[in-house]
């Protein structure tokens, strides 16, 4: 018998169904890969296993017996315990208060005063399995992303769950961060813990899950073990069409004409004689560990952080004073991190977040009102310009769209302004393969049309197979540089995880691998 079996589950918003029968089973002690493009059913999946949505049809069974979760109260006093991507935690806890923060131990008697030696003693078991060494009154706020994440994993043990979902667990993880939890799985695996393991991070599903099941456009489309699903055939399944590759055609090759020029920049603690030059028609990439300063480099860059010294130039002319104002002035944009705490208003309308940063070039010269039939003519040939997919941008919510449509929303919003050169912070992370390779064909479309990129990312495939150069960055300083003939991930990695030469004069590359 099945731990869990779901069976023909039907949903529909607002008479439209999203779900079309989606039925999958899970053993116990086994990691279910789920995996499918953004909008493909796999949150309305999870959030009716979790008791956050009614289904509207189908069956699911938990341990043989008929199971109907009318919240996630309901969910989690069954036996299963969602760990959703946004974490459910509250900073200004301990980590011992958000364990039990759904049911203190109490103690005897009439009064309802919590049993702080019973909860400490039980915190301190759950933190032991988790590999969590801070005391049980360590702030929630205190820990890492990746530490915050075995918190929830120890929540779920808590409660002596029986089926673990975990959303995109890894999306603010570093590498070494992952592969702890990654151990921890397996230790619940072979506690015969069953898993649901949802990640767009397709090398992590063949790793970990016994079994992947493919969701598009609310249906199964197929699955089988892991053994048996290689990466091409998940995205084949995925997007409904073979991807003879992951990354477009280049469509043109980098200038001598360079765009953007950073000669000395330092900033103490945080970067170190930045030196490098972004050409016309080139997609340059910076590689490097998490907290080896790329983001930190960027935010210099677009002026949002200070630096001590050096320069920054666009086609030639010296930023005098960087901020936002007057690097957009010079033709430059920023697509950060974090696109929805910094990228987007999340509850304006698509058309709104696409307008914001133009508005100026579409103020009338003397009353400065806001032209808005010419403004709503260019927002609608950018939204086409990117593929967005909205039903009416003018209404709908920034926050209603998946991902990769978030984000053609921010890429749209600097295209509107036709900068020279474009820096993009991960630009692809927590959106799906196909949403992936539209953004790259957009990011072809841009050096084609003379602009620079200038690319961080953390995935190594990535930036090999887009970028005609990288950079490789490691504590706050610039350690290698590869052209696209020298690219080996191997190189690339070692770059990363060594300290800058002392031998290496001020401001040039410490290495240079031929």
């Amino acid at each position: 018998m099945a731990l869990l079996e779901c069976e023909n589950l039907r949903k529909s918003f607002f008479g439209v169904e999203v779900l079309h029968g989606v039925s999958f089973s899970l053993d116990r002690g086994r990691v279910l890969g789920l995996v499918g493009e953004n909008g493909s059913g796999k949150s309305t999946t999870m959030n009716i296993l979790g008791g956050v949505l009614p289904r509207d049809g189908g069956r699911i069974r938990l341990e043989g017996a008929e199971f109907d979760p009318r919240g996630p109260k309901d969910a989690l006093a069954g036996g299963i315990a969602f760990i959703h991507q946004e974490l459910n935690l509250f900073e200004n806890l301990s980590i011992e208060e958000n364990l039990f923060i759904t049911g203190f131990p109490r103690l005897g008697g009439a009064l309802p005063f919590i049993n702080r030696g019973r909860m400490r003693r039980r915190a301190r078991e759950l933190l032991e399995q988790v590999d969590i060494r801070h005391p049980p009154g360590t702030p929630v706020g205190s820990l890492s992303q990746g530490e915050r994440q075995l918190v929830e994993i120890a929540k779920a043990l808590s409660v002596d769950a029986k089926v673990i979902i975990f959303d995109e667990p890894t999306t603010s993880l570093t590498r070494r961060e992952a592969d702890r939890l990654f151990g921890i799985i397996e230790r619940l695996r072979r506690r015969g813990i069953a898993m649901i393991y949802i990640s767009h991070v397709l090398a992590d599903v063949t790793r970990i899950c016994d079994d992947i099941t493919v969701l598009r456009d609310g249906a199964v489309v197929g699955g089988g073990p892991a053994a048996q699903m290689p990466t091409e055939r998940m995205i084949s399944l995925m997007v409904g069409r073979t991807l003879d590759q992951l990354f477009p055609e280049r469509t043109c090759t980098p200038t001598a004409t360079p765009v953007l020029e950073v000669r000395g920049v330092s900033q103490p603690g945080v970067v170190h004689e930045i030196d490098l030059t972004l050409h016309a028609g080139e997609v340059l990439g910076i590689a490097g560990l998490m907290g080896a300063g790329r983001s930190e480099l960027a935010r210099i860059l677009f002026g949002l952080d200070s630096f001590h010294g050096g320069t920054i130039a666009v086609d030639g002319t010296v930023i005098e004073k960087p901020s936002p104002r007057t690097c957009m002035e010079h033709g430059m944009a920023f697509l950060t991190e974090d696109r929805r705490g910094e990228g987007l208003m999340m509850h304006a309308t698509i058309t709104d977040n696409i307008a914001l940063a133009s508005l100026d070039e579409y103020a009338s010269p003397w009353a400065r009102f806001i032209e808005r039939t010419r403004l709503g003519d260019e927002v609608g040939r950018i939204g086409q310009k990117v593929r967005l997919r909205a039903a009416d941008p003018v209404a709908a919510l920034a926050r209603s769209l998946s991902g990769g449509n978030q984000q053609k929303v921010v890429l749209a919003k600097w295209l509107l302004r036709n900068p020279k050169v474009f820096i993009l912070d991960e630009p692809t992370r927590g959106i799906d393969v196909g949403a992936k390779f539209e953004i790259y064909k957009i990011i072809d479309t841009l050096v084609a049309g003379g602009a620079g990129v200038l690319m961080i990312s953390s995935e190594m495939e990535e930036l090999m197979g887009l970028c005609d150069r990288i950079l490789v960055m490691n504590h706050g300083e610039i350690q290698a540089e590869y052209s696209r003939g020298e690219f080996d991930s191997g190189r690339i990695l070692e770059a990363a995880m060594k300290r800058k030469t002392s031998a290496a004069a001020p401001g040039a590359i410490a290495e240079k691998v031929a």
